[in-house]
Parts: structure tokens; C-alpha cells; sequence
């Protein structure tokens, strides 16, 4: 059985893991979009690709900007405004501000030691343990990435490129993994 320090180590390395699929995922679906894409809204009172993007910036920010010693929920955040529809203009200045939002997050990550992980921090005046912050992070985040992907499925249509498993290819994926997992198996001796 590891001990503590290490299973703290290898918690905080899933973690990492994790945000890093979830960015990743996202970025797969945005790079099939064109900038009117981002713009698109579902339906009246939905949001944009482009305001899921800017919540995300907004909240990436804000919680993880001095994440250790002060609250998550800065003084300066406007969460509201977030969800103003932004313009086609807007767009490359979001994007930038996209990547640099995760770029701190994952510069605060390797910063972080497993003993850091039961310290407490607060968002909005609300005590969590770093652990428990980096897990709510950590599902907010997966929520808006499925989001995204979906609008972005939908307005790609027959044109998406599938940031998983193709439909009908699960067979051919799992004797992949497998012939991988075992690459001797099969072969004569």
C-alpha cells in the first residue's frame, strides 16, 4: 500500500492529467469551428461557443489567480458580463486570452506539491480543501467542454472529425489496445 505522500502525488498528477484531457478535448472541437461558428446561438437564452469560452476564461482567472492566498472569486470578476455575447472582432483577443488562462492554471499545477493538496483556500468566502477546489474545478470545467463539444458536433455536421472513438470503429479500437498492451501475443515464437 503507497504511502500518503505518494498517494497524494499520484492524485495530484490525475488531476493534472484530467485538466489536461479536458483542455485538450476542447481545443480539438474549437479548431474545427470557423469564427462564425463561435458566434452561433442554439436557441434564445442559450449561450454561444464563444460565451462558454469567455465564462471559462472568466472563471479560470479568477480561481486560479493567487490561488493559494486569496479567494477564488476576485474582486474584479464581472461573471455577468461573461455572458455578453461577444463579437466577431472580439474573437482573436479571446482566443489568446483562452490559452493563456490554461497556461496559468497548468503553471499553478506543477507549481503545487502533494502536501499542498489538504491546505485550505476559500471560493466565494467558502472554505475548501485544495483538493476539493481542484475537484469542483475540475467538473465545472468538464460540464462547459461538453457543451462545447456538442455545439461544436452540431455545427460541423457531417464535416466533424470525432475527438474519440468513431462510431463502428470500437472493435478495431479495442483489438488496437489490446494487440498494444500485449504486442507479442499472436506471434509465433
Amino acid at each position: 500500500m503507497p504511502d500518503s505522500s505518494a498517494l497524494a502525488a499520484a492524485v495530484l498528477a490525475t488531476i493534472r492529467h484530467n485538466f489536461t484531457a479536458y483542455h485538450s478535448l476542447a481545443n480539438r472541437a474549437l479548431a474545427q469551428l470557423a469564427p462564425a461558428d463561435w458566434l452561433w446561438v442554439p436557441a434564445p437564452g442559450a449561450n454561444s461557443v464563444a460565451v462558454i469560452v469567455q465564462h471559462m476564461v472568466g472563471n479560470l482567472r479568477s480561481r486560479f489567480t493567487d490561488f493559494l492566498t486569496s479567494d477564488g472569486e476576485k474582486p474584479d470578476r464581472r461573471r455577468d458580463a461573461e455572458f455578453v455575447p461577444p463579437t466577431a472582432a472580439d474573437l482573436p483577443e479571446l482566443q489568446q486570452r483562452w490559452q493563456a488562462a490554461w497556461a496559468m492554471l497548468f503553471e499553478l499545477l506543477d507549481a503545487l506539491q502533494p502536501t499542498d493538496l489538504l491546505r485550505t483556500v476559500t471560493i466565494r468566502e467558502e472554505a475548501h480543501t485544495v483538493l476539493a477546489a481542484l475537484e469542483r474545478q475540475t467538473t465545472h470545467y468538464a460540464y462547459h467542454t461538453g457543451q462545447l463539444v456538442q455545439l461544436a458536433k452540431h455545427l460541423r455536421g457531417e464535416q466533424w472529425q470525432s475527438l474519440s472513438i468513431p462510431l463502428g470503429q470500437s472493435e478495431q479500437f479495442n483489438q488496437e489496445m489490446r494487440r498494444r498492451a500485449n504486442p507479442g501475443a499472436g506471434s509465433a515464437v
